[in-house]
């Protein structure tokens, strides 16, 4: 089977994420966080009914199928088939109004993302790609249903580009001076995107993205969807950001190199 088999259960799957979450955003929710007594890592109500949801459609509907989750784990991880969900990425901006967060959604084959979807039930948006190819779905002027394909832009030096962290505050101080040195070379830099940054440069309005400390969840649903609007994501290395850690998305190659040096030394 192929992405293309799997897209009308994915649409299910975006539904089922956008009705279950958008009820509950500017509201008065709860919080609790995860992390107590270290940096403040806050999950909602939201999160676990969401995932909770996922969850239990996929595996009655492919109950051989592994599922990895931000919060609730992992079943069957080395299954042929796997979802990866996280179901409001950007939790922090979710708890104070804004709307850049999104429910994010992939499926590896084999370990190899071949499908992502990137879900935000308020501007009622959807980014998704199988890595060939990738669209945005949304509303027009008329509220009428537009859709239409994602393509990076081409920016050949970083002294052009823009470039999107969702902190500085996330980075670990080894961490920070190397993305300092990419920010110094940058003509824009700006904070607080979480997974719609990575969407932001697949539409081609920003030419990098750069975060650290990613999980297999934060960045797996994404890379069909950079990949198809021909982009480039790896780690700061230059290997696989499958597994998250400290990753880098260009919009295109000559730039993606340079990033890369820089963040290297």
């Amino acid at each position: 089977m192929t992405a293309v088999d799997f897209a009308a259960f994915i649409e299910t799957l975006s539904d089922v994420a956008s009705e279950t979450i958008l009820p509950f955003f500017r509201t008065a929710l709860g919080t609790t966080d995860k992390n107590a007594g270290g940096a403040f890592d806050p999950v909602t109500e939201a999160d676990h009914a969401a995932e909770a949801a996922l969850r239990r459609l996929i595996l009655q509907t492919f109950p051989g199928h592994g599922v990895i989750g931000e919060e609730f784990g992992s079943i069957r991880p080395d299954a042929e088939y796997v979802w990866v969900l996280d179901p409001i990425d950007g939790t922090k901006s979710f708890i104070s109004g804004l709307p850049t967060w999104g429910s994010l959604i992939g499926l590896l084959h084999r370990g190899v993302p071949i499908y992502g979807v990137l879900v935000q039930p308020f501007t009622r948006e959807r980014f998704f790609g199988d890595g060939a190819a990738a669209s945005w779905r949304g509303l027009g002027l008329n509220d009428e249903r537009v859709e239409r394909r994602l393509s990076t832009r081409r920016c050949d030096e970083l002294s052009g580009a823009t470039l999107l962290t969702t902190s500085p505050l996330l980075y670990a101080p080894d961490r920070l001076e190397a993305f300092r040195r990419v920010e110094s070379e940058v003509r824009l830099s700006r904070y607080g995107g979480d997974c719609y940054a990575f969407a932001a440069l697949a539409a081609g309005h920003v030419d990098c993205v750069i975060e650290s400390g990613l999980k297999l969840y934060d960045i797996a649903p994404l890379i069909p969807i950079i990949e198809g609007a021909g982009g480039l994501v790896t780690s700061w290395s230059g290997g696989s950001a499958v597994e998250g850690g400290d990753v880098l998305a260009s919009g295109c190659e000559a730039l993606h190199e340079q990033a890369l040096k820089l963040l290297q030394g």
